[in-house]
């Protein structure tokens, strides 16, 4: 039995607790914070309660493994999901607006033709074609393996996108924003593509084509909703964790990591003490180490920031505490695209405000949520630039002025989804509240395919042994499945050591 210790109480890193206390190891969590969960918080207020980080679960299969990996009781009796059907109302720039069911490329492709005309429908049934091309070919390295010593084999985009001949050479769709525009044909189906990889936090004008893997991942496998709030799935994780006798000390900072005999051998807290361990498992973000030590050598897949540029973009939301029961026929999910697409990830990685953000209106019918049924919670949110001192550094998401004014063009936005005048919700809004990047921080992006390995995440292993990351900052990256898959190769590093091969 080897004693582990685990930085930080997020979704990723209590993913790997779980499953190595399972295996037999004496864990440890230490968070900073006084609660579990990371990322995926709530704030409640005068009966309403909302979900400050994801809103919605995609790939549930990642948590209904762990819960079967770690014990016999299965996910869905620790909490209650709710497929999302329709998935998602979207409403473009030009007054058009289409509907789309969950799960179903079949009905997605015909509700895309009937709201769109002009042969919508069979153009993005054959971008999901292309994309499901692109999951098979890059799945198991990507999601479901340790990231490859040589992973310079992954600077090949598996996206297969069409030759076009053109005047002088013959052409291929290399990123998102080209896929749009080459292959899609129509902005509006530009702007769902782009608008999705953009809720993930990538630049559709340089994310590659392989990003396809997003839209097509919701798309077949569903979108669904954790009643209570997704913040009930990490209460779920937690006491799964407590269960099996993993050990959470609150309020315990982690600074640096112990390193002895050229080995990983525990970790200093804030308050000068030391914890010794085995192995120790970092969410959140690579740990400091000793003195000289370097985690990654030449060739290695580095984190973003050490790449330079401004800080990561992240999310603007508005908690909106609403007078007056849900519509029977509300749909829990709208989206709001930006004019133009380009323009606003201009600005997002620019560090600026894009003046009309692509929003997204989150109306649960959760009894959960609201004081009663004469009440609804709704959340509305927009990526943005991340949080800084202005210009290339990032948006200062402190100034209260901009703060309510970004609120004001979010609500706006929200009361199009509604079906309602701008005028007509702000009466019935009881209050709202407001959460930027700077107290949420920024959306690590998930892995991806493509030239120079730019969109892929440091790897799991490091190069001090015994030290490992786990989280949306390490591969395969961010979202609420993909740390799940990062605890997963985290916990078959160490159990299985050089023989784990990937999850099964």
């Amino acid at each position: 039995m080897a004693r582990i210790a685990v930085i930080g109480a997020g979704m990723g890193s209590m993913a790997a607790a779980a499953r190595l206390a399972v295996a037999g190891h004496r864990v440890t969590v230490y968070e900073r914070s006084a609660t579990y969960g990371g990322a995926v918080g709530s704030f409640e207020r005068d009966g309403f309660v909302f979900d400050t980080g994801p809103g919605l679960l995609h790939l549930p299969a990642v948590w209904r493994d762990l819960f079967l990996k770690t014990g016999r009781e299965p996910l869905e009796r620790c909490v209650s999901l709710v497929q999302v059907d329709p998935a998602s109302r979207h409403l473009f720039a030009d007054g058009s607006e289409a509907t789309l069911p969950d799960a179903s490329r079949a009905g997605i492709v015909t509700a895309l033709e009937s709201a769109l005309g002009g042969g919508a429908g069979e153009r993005w049934g054959a971008f999901l074609g292309r994309a499901r091309d692109a999951w098979d070919r890059s799945r198991r390295p990507l999601l479901e393996e340790p990231l490859w010593p040589d992973w310079r084999v992954l600077e090949r985009d598996p996206y297969p996108a069409p030759k076009r001949r053109g005047l002088l050479r013959t052409r291929q769709a290399a990123t998102v924003a080209e896929v749009g525009a080459w292959e899609l044909d129509d902005p509006r189906l530009a702007a769902l593509f782009e608008g999705c990889v953009l809720g993930y936090g990538l630049d559709p004008r340089r994310a590659p084509a392989s990003a396809a893997l997003l839209p097509y991942m919701e798309q077949t496998f569903g979108s669904w909703y954790v009643e209570g709030g997704l913040r009930e799935l990490a209460r779920a994780v937690y006491e799964r964790c407590a269960a099996r006798r993993v050990e959470f000390v609150f309020g315990a900072e982690v600074v640096s990591v112990v390193e002895r005999d050229g080995r990983a051998a525990g970790v200093v807290l804030a308050d000068g003490s030391a914890a010794e361990a085995d192995h120790v498992v970092a969410g959140g973000g690579p740990p400091s180490t000793a003195p000289g030590r370097e985690l990654w050598g030449e060739g290695d897949v580095r984190p973003p920031e050490e790449a330079g540029g401004g800080p990561l973009p992240g999310r603007l939301s508005v908690l909106l505490a609403v007078r007056g029961a849900r519509q029977a026929s509300a749909v829990h999910r709208g989206v709001v695209h930006a004019p133009d697409t380009g323009v606003e990830a201009a600005a997002v990685f620019g560090g600026r405000v894009a003046e009309l953000p692509t929003v997204t209106v989150l109306r649960p019918d959760d009894p959960r949520t609201r004081p009663d049924g004469r009440h609804e919670a709704i959340t509305v949110s927009a990526t943005v630039a991340g949080h800084g001192d202005g210009g290339r550094a990032g948006v200062d998401w402190s100034d209260k002025a901009l703060r309510e004014r970004c609120a004001e063009t979010l609500i706006d936005a929200a009361a199009r989804s509604l079906g309602e005048s701008p005028a007509a919700l702000r009466e019935r809004v009881l209050w709202h509240e407001i959460l930027t990047p700077a107290e949420t921080g920024g959306i690590p992006a998930p892995a991806l395919a493509g030239p120079g390995g730019r969109h892929l995440r440091p790897a799991n292993t490091t190069r001090l042994p015994g030290l490992y990351l786990a989280g949306g900052w390490a591969h395969p990256g961010g979202g609420l499945a993909h740390s799940g898959m990062s605890g997963a190769l985290v916990a078959g590093l160490i159990v299985e050591g050089a023989d784990f091969k990937g999850s099964r």
